[in-house]
């Protein structure tokens, strides 16, 4: 992603050999994204990313390190973190953690079909499922609370009708998340962040897309699966320039999501609310990015006005899937 940390190719190659993983051939850095420092790394034994991690401490990152290796182990399609001799995933580099996770064949889906949909809703549910006994907690660190923190340092940057809205939205989803309703809602490890970007395709045999992955767990966390759902559908299944929703898209996505775990009656009645609550999160961060930035050498931030119309398009459309 952006390169904050500058990491030499003899200081990467020290690392590969750490591992155990041969000689490295090439290292190249990644220019999309914003949050961490990432780079192609080629080796003998393979081919790799290795991540310098540019806000997440040694504390917090093992339960994201070692939810992927958990997953990778139930046979869900995520890039494997390298482990050392004695089996440690989380390494340093310029006095910061570092990994070096496996590389996922294929590209991205960037205009899906709802073909793409189905098998991104599958994999999710699958997903969920796998996760179920993760022993590690954390919570989602970008939920309710961070948006609470983080709106008064946005504000001042936006015009009245935007303060009108973040404000409004954020007392609605204080008043969702204190019901009973949400309070039933299934939960456990999502990866919160799945977008089009953060998943890889390959074409089979006969030239049809084949799911090859999910990557970037950097902002998982416990929190209600509805909510990962919710996510996806904001970006999977709707037209980027309006926003707005495309149905058959996201029924594609929720049916198919369904044929591997039905979701619950409160999941189905709160999934307009929590579209509102993903719109609002990802505009929240990206306001963030674009007026309190941090210096990068690649850095371009998201254009924040696309969440705004997203959040306002949720607002004056409720979606549910048709079947509920």
């Amino acid at each position: 992603m952006a390169v904050f940390t500058e990491v030499g190719f003899d200081e990467a190659a020290a690392l590969v050999a750490q591992l155990g993983l041969g000689r490295l051939t090439a290292l190249e850095p990644i220019s999309a994204g914003i949050e961490n420092t990432n780079y192609f790394a080629s080796a003998e034994c393979g081919e790799y990313v290795l991540t310098v991690f540019e806000r997440l401490s040694f504390e917090q990152l093992p339960f994201y390190l070692h939810l992927m290796k958990h997953l990778a182990q139930r046979g869900i399609l995520v890039p494997e973190p390298q482990a050392d001799a004695r089996g440690g995933i989380l390494h340093a580099l310029h006095g910061k953690p570092a990994a070096l996770v496996d590389r996922l064949r294929g590209g991205h889906a960037l205009a899906p079909s709802a073909q793409h949909c189905e098998q991104v809703g599958a994999a999710l549910a699958r997903m969920h499922l796998a996760a179920a006994d993760y022993p590690r907690q954390q919570p989602n660190l970008r939920g309710l609370a961070w948006w609470d923190e983080t709106v008064p340092q946005v504000r001042p940057f936006l015009a009245d009708a935007q303060r009108s809205l973040i404000d409004g939205e954020l007392t609605f989803q204080h008043s969702v998340a204190a019901s009973a309703s949400y309070a039933t809602l299934p939960r456990g490890p999502i990866h919160a962040d799945l977008f089009r970007d953060n998943v890889m395709f390959e074409n089979d045999a006969d030239g049809q897309p084949r799911l090859a992955g999910f990557f970037d767990f950097y902002f998982a966390g416990v929190d209600a699966f509805a909510f990962d759902i919710a996510v996806c559908l904001n970006d999977w299944c709707i037209d980027l320039d309006s926003g707005r929703l495309d149905e058959q898209r996201a029924a594609a996505f929720v049916d198919a999501y369904e044929t591997v775990r039905a979701l619950t009656g409160d999941e189905v009645r709160l999934l307009p609310a929590l579209l509102r609550a993903a719109a609002l999160r990802f505009w929240i961060s990206r306001l963030w990015d674009v007026h309190l930035p941090r210096e990068a050498s690649m850095l371009v931030p998201h254009d924040p006005a696309h969440f705004e119309r997203v959040l306002r398009e949720r607002s004056a459309t409720p979606w549910h899937p048709q079947h509920a």
